[in-house]
């Protein structure tokens, strides 16, 4: 069983204290797994793998836009986490998740890796955006190679010059100047750390993510690839909740685990918990 918490809008810093109380708590076999559910206020966070010139803005500009900057102990270069993005931290002991084959009981980092980019394919699925994975890269991509991309390009053709300058300036859009080509834009973000078998920090999934953010940094230290959200895929914004909904579902399905939502803190660390498959009755997403 797989214990959720949906938390709203957190600082970076406070979700980070959570996930190490969590994770010590976890190791010592005092809760069960978790998954947290959550939005960030805007912050920019450098992986272990970080250059520190891939943040583009300057501190004066960061401070102007309300950004904060972190490091921290997760795979990966820089990303951004800001309102709109769903961030999900799964607290989860690998020894408790054979491998696809059976062979281990422990699940391994690089098919724990593999499961979440299945989570996130299939809940932009249940939005109807394609989506898949790029072979040497982590994250979930989406692909512009079918049909229901149309709507999609129609949207972009119409993003205001500013940011297309932006992006033109990192050679963002350079690959397809020529050709028309339009290439993988990443639709969701993928970092992970795992101590004595048990896992911290996670994925977060553009949905309604004010994109310009992003001309902050070079996303993951990739000049070639830009970054898009489902709502720029769709042309629309989507309830963050439904998309949470949609994450729980698939999260319980590709780890082969129950998802027991839990309303607080107190209930997931008084150990107590109960109630039905899926959210709690009245229950709606805190998050703006």
């Amino acid at each position: 069983m797989i214990s959720l918490l949906q938390l709203g809008t957190v600082d970076y810093a406070t979700g980070l204290a959570l996930q190490q109380k969590l994770v010590g708590l976890r190791k010592d076999e005092r809760i069960g797994d978790v998954l947290l559910l959550l939005e960030h206020t805007p912050v920019i966070t450098l992986g272990r793998n970080a250059k520190a010139a891939n943040v583009v803005a300057s501190p004066e500009l960061l401070a102007q836009r309300g950004v904060e900057l972190f490091e921290c102990d997760r795979g990966g270069d820089v990303t951004f986490h800001g309102p709109g993005q769903l961030v999900g931290y799964p607290i989860l002991d690998l020894r408790s998740f054979a491998t696809p084959e059976g062979k281990r009981k422990t699940l391994g980092v690089i098919d724990f890796v593999r499961r979440l980019e299945e989570v996130l394919i299939r809940t932009c699925a249940d939005f109807a955006i394609p989506t898949k994975r790029v072979p040497g890269l982590t994250g979930v991509w989406t692909d512009p190679n079918t049909s229901s991309h149309t709507n999609s390009l129609s949207f972009r053709a119409e993003e205001n010059d500013s940011q297309n300058r932006s992006l033109e300036s990192r050679n963002l859009l350079s690959a397809g100047a020529t050709t028309n080509a339009v290439p993988e834009a990443k639709l969701a973000a993928i970092g992970v750390h795992i101590s004595r078998f048990v896992t911290s920090h996670g994925f977060a999934l553009n949905v309604n993510t004010d994109l310009s953010h992003f001309n902050l940094i070079i996303p993951c230290g990739i000049t070639t690839k830009p970054v898009t959200s489902m709502q720029r895929e769709l042309a629309h914004p989507l309830d963050l909740n439904a998309v949470a909904e949609s994450i729980s579902r698939n999260f319980g399905v590709v780890f082969q685990s129950q998802i027991l939502w839990v309303d607080s803190l107190d209930v997931l660390l008084g150990n107590t918990v109960s109630g039905p498959v899926g959210p709690p009755a009245g229950f709606r997403h805190p998050c703006k």
